[in-house]
């Protein structure tokens, strides 16, 4: 997989401390998004999702305790198989996940032949949908930059078959 960078301890892309991982590579392109240096595939780093485990769990001094991970970009729903694989190994540690994406949870829910998406969105506690809309930007919501994203509660939204959206999300 092609990863853009990797933040061992951030509290500004979602709730708590978390690791976030960049995901190299978006077919997305949101105009005056924040990290359009994550947009071409061929650049960022290989990283097997063995090695990219190995890498989160490293003692790091000083961190606090993390909460959970945090799949950004790039757009996550292009290497969904490996996130997927990723999440599940860190489930296994207590995380919670939250996933960004410029896509809605509509279009990706209904590929339901991409075996490796369904496994992804079936891993995440919160997903984060839309495009950056510079125009809806926003400095008064947690965790999105514009007020067409939403934070689907994703636990909730498989119980009831319906898009529920975060009450609460800190």
């Amino acid at each position: 997989m092609k990863i853009a960078g990797i933040n061992h301890e951030s509290l500004v892309d979602g709730p708590g401390i978390r690791v976030v991982i960049f995901v190299q590579g978006c077919n997305v392109g949101c105009k005056n998004c924040h990290n359009p240096e994550s947009w071409d595939m061929s650049g960022g780093t290989e990283y097997t999702v063995k090695d990219l485990l190995r890498e989160i769990k490293k003692p790091r001094p000083g961190r606090k305790k993390v909460r959970g991970m945090t799949f950004s970009g790039g757009e996550p729903s292009m290497q969904a198989t490996e996130l997927a694989q990723v999440a599940e190994a860190v489930k296994k540690l207590g995380w919670d996940i939250v996933t960004y994406t410029g896509h809605t949870y509509e279009k990706l829910a209904a590929q339901e032949d991409n075996d490796g998406l369904q496994s992804l969105l079936n891993l995440t506690d919160y997903l984060i949908d839309g495009p950056y809309m510079h125009g809806k930007r926003t400095l008064e919501l947690k965790f999105r930059g514009s007020d067409n994203q939403r934070i689907i509660n994703m636990n909730k939204t498989r119980v009831t078959g319906e898009v529920t959206l975060a009450e609460s999300f800190n």
